[in-house]
């Protein structure tokens, strides 16, 4: 007899629909799991073994034979255990075929038949419901993958209670969607003593999701401001917060089984490599860049990173995803994250303080700052200088704003712009607008437009300063209630854009 049941096969995040055949024929007895399976998968059948015969559940004297199909996809992981577990017992049956040929199985199985949480079950909830099978995962992912409102998820704890459910003697409830909150940040803008201009960057790169670039000399404060930027933006939405977590459930990063509704905030080490950036590995997992997908993207010692992981960025930067392509794998992750980079002025750091600065100023700034490539550097939104502070200025009471007044502008700005971008699928925030959607929404006023003229034929703008100009005048204006961008707004984005250039 031939039973069937399905299961998933990841590449990337899209979860693709494998057919689990199990045949069970006269012969000489033997286990043979077939249809291009790693090692993880062929290790398989030791585990269903011995979970059936923990339940007392004897293997017949039978050739029993596993094709997962298609047969000419990679099978990876060590989730393929509960579907072949499932097929086998329909074969033998224990359970309805019927029903079994209607799940979407995943989950990993132990020796006692206990079922182990795995990677991937809201990529997979989807898959299910796409096809319209109900979904079978291990207990702890239920309430991950009970998210998709459209599957029907069943999650037990045990491979017995698998066997109960299907036979009717203990039915299991539909897993109920759970969610994970972030704890409260105790990173208050307020805290920041000074660096006004830097707050105010920092606000309108969150508002827009613009890139921003940060130099200044060592204990300026640039970690500490970048460190707060998570407190003023606003939670991810439905949409965002299913996309966020489908990345983050092939890498194994949702705890709790929940989906969370806090922005990421990735900052890498400048000594991670371009897989670990940018993606790739065993499997092509995503990188850092993609972890950091409708969230931040920190990389403190900007200039220290390897230049062919900063060369790696520019692609991603302007088309919001990126494509891992490895001998085994081609797939494609998305990438959409505001990138806020730190960097000293020099290798010592003291370059604008004359009483620190080495014998090789300036030179050593051009040098150090000229591992920035001008195609990455003219990508950044945002340049700012961030000044030192002076230790008695430390002392001073709090002053500014707290995080909670900023980030409710922040909020306004962002859902002004939800609002004027609901038609199109492909714009969400300022930083993504181009073509006509940019010169209908961003065309600045008679006075603005005369402005930046002037400033793009003074100082050579490219074609992308000029459109990266006027989308932080958009922000700009947003932040403000103003419809119209006007040439304050396009005097403020300038002044951004001309900061730390050679001809200021």
């Amino acid at each position: 007899m031939t039973a069937l049941a399905y299961t998933v096969a990841f590449e990337g995040i899209e979860a693709r629909i494998v057919e689990v055949q199990c045949a069970v024929t006269p012969g000489i007895p033997a286990f043979t799991i077939v249809g291009l399976a790693d090692k993880a998968v062929s290790e398989a059948r030791e585990r269903v073994r011995s979970a059936l015969s923990a339940l007392q559940i004897a293997l017949p004297s039978k050739r029993i034979t596993i094709n997962l199909s298609p047969a000419d996809m990679p099978k990876i992981g060590s989730h393929f255990d509960l579907p072949i577990a499932l097929a086998l017992l329909a074969a033998l049956d224990i359970i309805p075929a019927d029903d079994a040929a209607r799940t979407v199985a995943l989950g990993e199985l132990s020796l006692n038949g206990d079922l182990v949480a795995v990677v991937g079950a809201l990529p997979a909830a989807m898959a299910a419901a796409t096809e319209d099978r109900q979904l079978l995962c291990p207990h702890a992912c239920g309430a991950e993958a009970a998210w998709v409102g459209n599957a029907r998820v069943i999650a037990p704890r045990s491979l017995a209670a698998v066997i109960r459910h299907f036979n009717g003697k203990s039915v299991l409830a539909p897993s109920e969607p759970g969610e994970v909150r972030g704890p409260a940040r105790a990173r208050d803008l307020s805290e920041v003593k000074g660096q006004e201009r830097a707050k105010r960057a920092l606000e309108i790169a969150a508002a827009g999701r613009h890139h921003l670039l940060l130099v200044g000399s060592p204990g300026s404060g640039k970690s500490m401001l970048a460190a707060r930027i998570p407190g003023i933006l606003p939670p991810l939405t439905p949409t965002e917060a299913l996309e966020t977590s489908m990345i983050h459930s092939v890498s194994g990063l949702l705890d709790e089984g929940g989906i969370n509704r806090e922005r990421p905030f990735r900052e890498p080490h400048h000594t991670a490599s371009m897989a670990a950036i940018v993606g790739g590995g065993r499997g092509a997992k995503p990188g850092e860049i993609s972890l950091a997908h409708n969230g931040v993207l920190f990389m403190d010692e900007f200039p220290e990173f390897p230049r062919t992981v900063l060369e790696t960025l520019r692609q991603p930067i302007e088309t919001g995803e990126v494509i891992v392509a490895r001998a085994n794998a081609h797939v494609k992750y998305p990438c959409r994250f505001m990138l806020v980079a730190a960097a000293n002025p020099c290798k010592c750091g003291y370059l604008t303080d004359p009483a620190r600065a080495c014998s090789r100023a300036p030179i050593c700034g051009e040098d150090y700052m000229g591992r920035i490539s001008g195609p990455l550097m003219d990508r950044f939104d945002l340049r700012v200088e961030v000044p030192p502070v002076a230790f008695t200025d430390l002392d001073l009471p709090q002053s500014g704003e707290s995080s909670a007044f900023v980030a409710a502008r922040v909020a306004k700005a962002r859902q002004a712009q939800t609002d004027r971008y609901a038609a199109s699928a492909l714009v969400r925030v300022n930083a993504d607008a181009e073509g006509q959607i940019l010169e209908q929404y961003a065309t600045p006023d008679a006075e603005g437009r005369a402005l930046l003229t002037r400033v793009a034929e003074r100082f050579g703008l490219s074609a992308r300063g000029y459109h990266r100009v006027l989308r932080v005048a958009r922000t700009i204006a947003d932040l403000e209630g103003s419809d119209t961008v006007h040439q304050p707004h396009v005097a403020e984005a300038v002044s951004y854009r001309l900061a730390l250039s050679k001809e200021v």
